[in-house]
C-alpha cells in the first residue's frame, strides 16, 4: 500500500476522486473527511477491506462497521426496515447527521464486523462533500472512526500516519460539530437512543407518533 496522502482542498477533484475510487475497488482502507471528523472507509461489501479497518481500530470481534450511502433509496435495498414512517424520517433529515439502526435485507453477501448474527445495521446518508461524491461511483461505504468513542474525533491529518491505509484525503481541518443523533428503528417503532445534531423535538415534528408531541 501507498499511505499517500492527497490534498483534496487544491488540485483536480475528478483526478482525486478517481484515485479514492480505485482504492476502494481494489479493497484497500482509506481516511477521508466527514462532516465533524476523519474516518476509515472502505468498500462495505468487501469483507477483506472492512476486517482490515477492524484491525486498523484494534476492535475486538463483534464490532460492527456503520455504512455511509449515497442516496436514501439506496437503503431501500439494504433495509427490510424503510417502512413509511421510517422513509418520512430520513427524507427530513438526509444527508445530514441522522444515524438509523435498522434490519439489513435478508440475503445481502457483506460482513459488517459481527458475521451477521446481530440482524442489525446503522445507515447515513452524509452532507455533500467528498465521499458524497465519491458513493455516486463507489455505492456504499463501510465506515469507522479513527478514534474510539471515548476519545475526540480526529480533525485534521496533519501527523496522521497509518501503514495499514492506502492513501488519506486530506481536507484541511474540520470544523467541531455534534454527533450524529441516532435512531433505532423495530417492529414496534422508533426509539431515540442517542440526540446529537438532531433534537428530540426535531424528530417529534417529523414523527409524532413514535417520539411523542411537542408540548
Amino acid at each position: 500500500m501507498s499511505n499517500e496522502k492527497v490534498d483534496i482542498t487544491s488540485g483536480d477533484r475528478a483526478e482525486h476522486l478517481a484515485r479514492a475510487l480505485k482504492s476502494i475497488r481494489d479493497g484497500y482502507v482509506i481516511v477521508v473527511p466527514l462532516e465533524h471528523g476523519y474516518v476509515y472507509a472502505s468498500d462495505a461489501f468487501s469483507h477483506f477491506a472492512v476486517r482490515a479497518m477492524h484491525v486498523l481500530r484494534g476492535d475486538a470481534l463483534g464490532v460492527v462497521a456503520q455504512v455511509i450511502i449515497p442516496t436514501a433509496k439506496t437503503a431501500q435495498g439494504l433495509s427490510r426496515s424503510m417502512r413509511t414512517d421510517v422513509q418520512e424520517l430520513t427524507n427530513a433529515f438526509w444527508p445530514g447527521l441522522l444515524s438509523i439502526n435498522v434490519k439489513p435485507q435478508v440475503g445481502l453477501a457483506w460482513d459488517l464486523g459481527d458475521a451477521q448474527r446481530l440482524d442489525q445495521i446503522s445507515l447515513r446518508m452524509p452532507q455533500e462533500g467528498f465521499v458524497f461524491e465519491l458513493m455516486q461511483k463507489s455505492g456504499p461505504l463501510a465506515i469507522a472512526g479513527i478514534t474510539n468513542n471515548a476519545l475526540p474525533t480526529l480533525l485534521d491529518v496533519d501527523r496522521f500516519e497509518n501503514a495499514g491505509v492506502d492513501v488519506i484525503f486530506d481536507g484541511g481541518h474540520l470544523p467541531v460539530g455534534p454527533r450524529t443523533t441516532v435512531v433505532n428503528v423495530s417492529d414496534d417503532g422508533m426509539e431515540l437512543i442517542r440526540e446529537g445534531a438532531i433534537s428530540r423535538e426535531s424528530l417529534q415534528k417529523v414523527s409524532p407518533d413514535n417520539f411523542g408531541t411537542t408540548q
